[in-house]
C-alpha cells in the first residue's frame, strides 16, 4: 500500500490557480523531495497533505485512508517548519514532549518518547536547556524531535534548513538522511535548494506553475530531463542553452545550425516531429565543456572570450562570451556560456579560448520545450 496518494488535487486562491490536477503516489518509507522556483506550489502542496490548506477538488489519501476532509491532527502526520517554532520558556524536553502532553498521554509514555528522540538526535545532554541556549542546528533538531515523539505515519518538512548557515545545512543534510535510514519513515521534504534535493531524495518531484513537470530519482532527472525547464532547474551551474535551426529532419536524426558553431548532426532523434526551419534548443551542461588546446577528434568546437573566472579550489568555473551564439542563459540573449572544469585553470579575464564538447553529451529540446534526445544511461562510476 502506498503511504501518500494525491488524486487530481486542485487548489485556487481567488483567480490564482496554485495547484493543477496533481497526481502523485509516494510509497511507504520513501524520502521524496519537492523542488521548484518560488511560487511553483511546492509549499502549498505540502500544506495540502498536512491539512493546513483546503483543496477545491481531488483527494488526499494517507495509508489507504481518505483524509481530504480530516483535521491536521487526525491525519497521522507531523510537520517541521522553516521556523523552529519552539516555546522559549520551555526546556528542550518540554518542547519535544509538548504534542504528547496536549494529547493527554501518560507521563511515562511522554518521558520514554522524549528520551528515545533525544538519543536518535544526540540531544541527551541538552534536555534541560532552553532554546536560547542552543545553536541553530540544535534548535532544528529539537523541532524534528518534537515530530519524532508523535510517531507519525508521515513526516513533512517545509524548507527546514533555510535558516541555517552553509556548514550547518551540510551537517543537517547528513543527519536527516541518517534519521530517515534509522526510522524508515515516509518523509516528504520541500526545498528550493537543488543540492538538498539531489543528495537526500529517493525521488524528486519538480514543480512549476502549480503542476508536476517530472518525477524520478535524482540521477535519472539529471541525466534525462523531460523538458527544458527540468534541464535548466537541476544542475549548478545550470545547463547552457543555444537556439539552433533545423537544417534537415529525418526519422534517424537531424542536422542543426546556428552562427558561431559548426553544424550539429544529432543521430537518434526522430526528425519526423520537426520541420526544416524550426527553432530548437540545444543544451550542454557546464561540466561537459572543455577548453581545447588544439582541434580534437570527436569534439565540436567554438570560440569564446572569458568574462569572469571563479577559482573554487578543486574546480574552476569560467563565464564566456561566445557571441554570435544565441544562448538563452540570460534575458539579453547574448552568447553567455558557463564552463565547469574539475581542475585549477590558468585562464584569465579577456582570454580567448576554444571550447569543445562531445556531441553525445548534448540535449535537444523541441519548439514545445520537450526533450527529443534519446534516454541517456545513468552510470555510477
Amino acid at each position: 500500500m502506498s503511504s501518500v496518494e494525491l488524486r487530481k488535487v486542485d487548489k485556487h486562491y481567488a483567480g490564482y490557480h496554485a495547484l493543477r490536477a496533481i497526481d502523485l503516489t509516494i510509497e511507504k518509507g520513501e524520502f521524496v523531495v519537492m523542488v521548484g522556483p518560488s511560487g511553483c506550489g511546492k509549499s502549498t502542496l505540502l500544506k495540502t497533505i498536512a491539512g493546513l490548506e483546503t483543496i477545491n477538488s481531488g483527494q488526499v489519501v494517507i495509508n489507504g485512508r481518505d483524509v481530504t476532509k480530516e483535521e491536521p491532527g487526525d491525519r497521522g502526520i507531523a510537520m517541521v517548519f522553516q521556523s523552529y517554532a519552539l516555546y522559549p520558556h520551555m526546556t528542550v524536553a518540554e518542547n519535544m514532549g509538548f504534542g504528547l502532553r496536549m494529547a493527554k498521554r501518560p507521563k511515562a509514555e511522554i518521558d520514554a518518547a522524549v528520551k528515545r528522540a533525544a538519543q536518535i538526535l544526540r540531544l541527551e545532554e541538552q534536555l534541560d536547556k532552553r532554546p536560547k541556549q542552543l545553536s541553530g542546528g540544535q534548535r532544528q533538531r529539537v523541532a524534528i524531535g518534537r515530530a519524532i515523539t508523535r510517531s507519525p505515519e508521515v513526516f513533512l518538512f517545509d524548507e527546514p534548513l533555510s535558516n541555517l548557515d552553509a556548514a550547518l545545512r551540510t551537517q543537517m543534510r547528513v543527519e536527516l538522511s541518517s534519521l530517515h535510514a534509522q526510522l524508515g519513515s515516509t518523509m516528504i521534504y520541500v526545498t528550493h535548494d537543488q543540492v538538498e534535493a539531489m543528495t537526500m531524495a529517493d525521488r524528486i518531484v519538480v514543480l512549476n506553475k502549480g503542476q508536476i513537470e517530472q518525477v524520478g530519482s535524482p540521477l535519472e532527472l539529471y541525466a534525462n530531463p523531460a523538458n527544458i525547464f527540468v534541464a535548466g532547474f537541476l544542475g549548478a551551474p545550470r545547463m547552457n542553452f543555444v537556439e539552433m535551426k533545423v537544417e534537415t529532419a529525418e526519422a534517424t536524426g537531424v542536422k542543426l545550425a546556428t552562427a558561431g558553431m559548426p553544424t550539429l548532426a544529432m543521430n537518434g532523434i526522430d526528425g519526423t516531429k520537426l520541420s526544416i526551419g524550426d527553432t530548437v534548443t540545444v543544451g550542454i551542461r557546464p561540466e561537459h565543456l572543455h577548453v581545447v588546446e588544439s582541434a580534437g577528434a570527436g569534439l565540436t568546437c567554438f570560440p569564446g572570450q572569458v568574462r569572469l573566472v571563479e577559482h573554487l579550489g578543486r574546480e574552476t568555473v569560467l563565464y564566456l562570451d561566445a557571441s554570435p551564439l544565441q544562448t538563452t542563459n540570460s534575458d539579453s540573449g547574448t552568447g553567455n556560456f558557463t564552463i565547469q572544469l574539475n581542475k585549477i585553470s590558468p585562464a584569465s579575464v579577456g582570454s580567448r579560448l576554444s571550447i569543445g564538447f562531445e556531441i553525445g553529451n548534448a540535449y535537444v529540446f523541441g519548439p514545445d520545450g520537450r526533450t527529443l534526445t534519446p534516454k541517456k544511461p545513468v552510470v555510477l562510476t
